[in-house]
């Protein structure tokens, strides 16, 4: 029989029963012989990395408990009690941890780095902060679906440095969603203390500022944090608002175990030991005949050969073998075009009216989209795109937003996981930087590493002639297609902007869809009547010749337009390539292998562009049938100027013609 000494924490049984009681040390028991197991297989070499919550059992079991099994949680990666109180096979954990195909990732990451639809579990990524506006994205489908869940999100003492978790709270109180910030106050952020981290007494305080009710638990005591998070879980249900609960607690193992702990005084150490969840709360139980030595025993072998047989299992599992179209074909959901057919019926429309009545249509056709940017509810958008929509479709659906980009894409990622559909407005494409991270590490990525689709369109008002300055001019598309998971459309012509947007919003994958606010007024066309798509990766042959290929997009197009019609005698193919990733390599190469000539054009500066790319797959896949070098024009190496003269220099618009002419002539 173990020695049992007098518990350091004082419990309050409440009106809980034996029954409960005991399946709250079994949970927190599970997890702790899982790590000390993993540690064991860690010096053994046979596992290559260990983040331990050793300690902080309580809180992950504690939670999970009092939430019901289908409310979302969103753990961190000291939050194995969560896998494993969900019910997570450990056969696929250990999976996982290996690298084996029956993880969750299929080696594609590591550790907690994955989620699963089927135990409602969200897995963090390294940056830490956005998981935070996912959650707030969950939580508001489920105020719009009106189901009576919460949702839960975890971040520690150090993320709440991060602007995210800022955006986060204040997105969350605004809009009031039924969502539990938890933040778990372990002491350290790998070896930055508290008193280094933050100035207020408790991070609880936080949430005042931002009208949120917080809480601070002691997250070492199971029965307040199951028993407070549970009647707290039960009140948000009924009155669905945000909340903030700090749990104090400790990090008792490294960051990573390769860390270590000597930056941390010893007396601390000793003092957090004495207050270990599991040894005190089984103290509990023994001082209260409800654990016996038998029953604490039973518990421990069972667990112990749980593990072992799940080991074994996860070890005989044979290594991936690495398969090159699997790979690819894992970077996007796969996606069957549709493809709608336009009625005969016609109107004049402006680039920006096609915009706007392909946003309408399509949140017609779509009851589950949601719209979100800043102004563009009452005020209709910066550029009136959405005028009239919160009259026609609610507030719900249109929803203004706090000037916070990250936080928004964010929501828009949470809206997909919880089944919806979301377009996020940047009102300019410049301010996507405050929403970089999510939408290149978090969007793109999610579908290749856990199989979870970003259901999001980022719409990006873009482009100079507008002697709008450096930072609302930019074209930043090839910020995009450089990243994997991502697609990028770059309309030129209304017609096009209607059906590639109504495509992009039925596509699962995330979509950044660029508009050319220099295009928005001065460009018309007919453009049909009704709902109809067009396919993503289909150039346009908008004129055909036998000397030259022009290849450009957005602005370029309508550029290289006015110099072929100036010059009527060049003979030339103008490709609109309208799509960016995918692109229509086909349509490219079968032009220049037909006129052997070649000049790409792009508004954007010229290094790492997307005619870069273009240049480099003409010179290897029609280097034989090339008459001369591969052109690239593109704008200045400078930011965009404000004055016009200083714009109209800085454009490749201007050195068009001189290029063209100069190629045609080598």
């Amino acid at each position: 029989m173990p020695t049992i000494t007098k518990s350091n924490i004082d419990y309050d049984k409440r009106n809980l029963s034996d029954k409960v009681l005991l399946k709250l040390y079994y949970n927190m028991l599970r997890p702790r012989l899982i790590e000390e197991k993993m540690l064991i297989l860690l010096r053994q070499g046979k596992i290559s990395k260990w983040f331990s919550g050793i300690g902080q059992e309580a809180i992950s079991v504690g939670l999970t408990m009092a939430l019901k099994p289908s409310e979302y949680i969103l753990p961190m990666h000291r939050n194995l009690g969560v896998f494993t109180t969900r019910e997570i096979p450990l056969h696929r954990l250990f999976c996982q941890w290996q690298g084996k195909a029956s993880g969750f990732t299929k080696g594609r990451d590591r550790s907690f780095h994955f989620g699963t639809q089927d135990y409602k579990i969200v897995g963090m990524i390294s940056h830490l902060g956005p998981q935070l506006g996912v959650a707030d994205g969950i939580a508001l489908a489920n105020l719009l679906k009106k189901n009576g869940q919460v949702t839960a999100v975890f971040t520690g003492e150090g993320g709440t440095s991060e602007g995210d978790f800022h955006e986060a709270l204040n997105v969350a109180s605004v809009w009031q969603l039924p969502v539990i910030f938890c933040i778990e106050n372990n002491g350290y952020g790998l070896s930055t203390p508290t008193n280094e981290q933050y100035r207020c007494k408790h991070l609880a305080d936080r949430g005042k500022g931002y009208g949120i009710e917080s809480f601070i638990l002691d997250g070492n005591n199971i029965i307040e944090t199951y028993s407070k998070v549970k009647k707290l879980a039960e009140s948000v249900r009924k009155r669905p608002r945000p909340l903030l609960i700090e749990f104090k607690t400790f990090r008792r193992r490294g960051h990573e175990e390769a860390s270590g702990t000597k930056y941390v005084p010893k007396e601390l150490m000793a003092e957090w030991e004495a207050k270990d969840p599991i040894e005190n709360f089984r103290s509990y139980l023994f001082s209260q005949k409800i654990l016996s030595a038998e029953i604490d025993e039973t518990y421990t072998s069972e667990i112990k050969a749980e593990i072992d047989a799940a080991l074994e299992s996860a070890y005989a599992e044979e290594a991936i073998i690495p398969n090159e179209t699997n790979e690819l074909n894992d970077v996007y959901k796969s996606f069957d075009y549709e493809k709608i057919k336009p009625n005969k019926k016609t109107k004049e429309l402006r680039l920006v009216d096609a915009i706007s009545e392909g946003l309408r249509q399509s949140m017609e056709a779509h009851k589950d989209l949601v719209i979100m940017g800043q102004d563009i509810a009452e005020y209709g958008g910066v550029f009136k795109i959405t005028e009239g929509f919160v009259e026609h479709f609610g507030k719900d659906r249109v929803r203004n937003t706090p000037i916070c980009e990250s936080a928004i894409v964010e929501a828009g990622m949470g809206l997909s996981i919880a089944g919806m559909k979301a377009i996020v407005e940047m009102q300019f494409s410049d301010f996507v930087t405050s929403g970089f991270n999510p939408i290149v590490n978090y969007l793109a990525k999610s579908y290749y590493r856990w199989a979870q689709n970003a259901d999001v369109v980022v719409r990006m008002p873009c482009g100079a002639g507008v002697a709008a300055g450096p930072f609302h001019s930019q074209t930043n598309e090839a910020w995009f297609t450089k990243t994997p998971g991502l697609k990028v459309v770059y309309p030129a012509f209304p017609y096009d902007a209607k059906g590639l947007l109504a495509t992009a919003i039925n596509d699962p994958n995330p979509v950044l869809f660029f508009e050319h606010k220099a295009l928005y007024r001065s460009i018309r066309q007919d453009v049909p009547t009704d709902y109809y798509t067009l396919p993503f990766g289909k150039a346009s042959l908008l004129k055909k010749g036998e000397a030259i290929s022009v290849i450009t997009y957005g602005a370029g197009v309508h550029w290289a337009l006015e110099v072929l019609e100036k010059n009527p005698e060049i003979s030339a193919d103008l490709i609109d390539l309208r799509t960016l990733q995918p692109l229509d390599k086909d349509k490219i190469i079968k032009s220049v292998k037909k006129t052997g000539k070649a000049i790409i054009l792009q508004e954007d500066s010229l290094f790492g562009g997307i005619a870069s790319d273009i240049s480099a797959t003409l010179m290897e896949e029609c280097f034989e049938f090339l008459d001369a070098p591969v052109k690239r024009v593109g704008s200045l190496e400078t930011p965009i100027p404000f004055a016009s003269k200083l714009e109209a220099q800085y454009l490749a618009k201007g050195r068009f013609e001189h290029a063209l002419k100069a190629l045609l002539e080598f």
